[in-house]
């Protein structure tokens, strides 16, 4: 992309930076993206960009969110011409690693089936299996239960995706089961373990 373009990435000196891309869809679990990227941020040598869906809009306040946030119309605003770099693609030049969190029963269906019809399913669709992704199914128990989940879950770590699994806790919804996103704290150590997989520091 041209310099003032949203994704830069110097060509010069080694990269110095982990990248991190993190995806947030629409589970009420998305309430807890400022605290996620706030975790994140105390990583050193992190940096940090998030593609939000539309729906995952409806809980969080972008206000709150200190990084650079992507969302669909992005992706069109960015592109008007054959030689325009298109976003998802540059988004997955970019990221070291991609880490989605939540990751709702509507896009687990879609990223089990190859569906592509919004940026972050774009990106995902087009990742570099090389490297990293981390997903973090959030859903109601009884949606979590249905025998369908199961299936495009291990669909995703057949594609060489890691789970990092939901918990059990009473829901936002009043049910009590299975289905609740991973506490923060679990996340962030499962971000740092790659890191260390990876001989970076991680400040712990």
């Amino acid at each position: 992309p041209e310099p003032g373009s949203p994704v830069e990435k110097s060509s010069s000196a080694p990269q110095e930076r982990f990248h991190v891309l993190v995806g947030v869809t629409g589970s009420v679990a998305a309430l807890k993206l400022p605290v996620l990227i706030a975790e994140l941020l105390q990583i050193p040598g992190l940096e940090v960009k998030v593609v939000t869906t539309e729906k995952a809009k409806h809980f969080y306040n972008a206000q709150e969110i200190p990084v650079t946030l992507y969302s669909d119309e992005d992706e069109w605003q960015l592109w008007k011409g054959r030689s325009d770099p298109v976003l998802h693609i540059e988004l997955r030049r970019w990221a070291d690693l991609m880490l989605v969190a939540p990751l709702d029963a509507n896009t687990l269906a879609k990223l089990a089936n190859g569906l592509c019809d919004n940026l972050l399913t774009c990106v995902i669709r087009a990742w570099d299996l090389s490297k990293p992704l981390l997903f973090c199914p959030a859903m109601n128990t009884a949606m979590w239960e249905h025998p369908i989940t199961a299936r495009q879950v291990e669909q995703l770590k057949g594609f060489g995706y890691r789970e990092i699994p939901c918990v059990v806790k009473k829901l936002v919804c009043g049910d009590e089961g299975r289905g609740a996103m991973a506490e923060v704290w679990t996340i962030v150590e499962s971000v740092k373990r790659i890191l260390e997989e990876r001989g970076l520091p991680t400040g712990s």
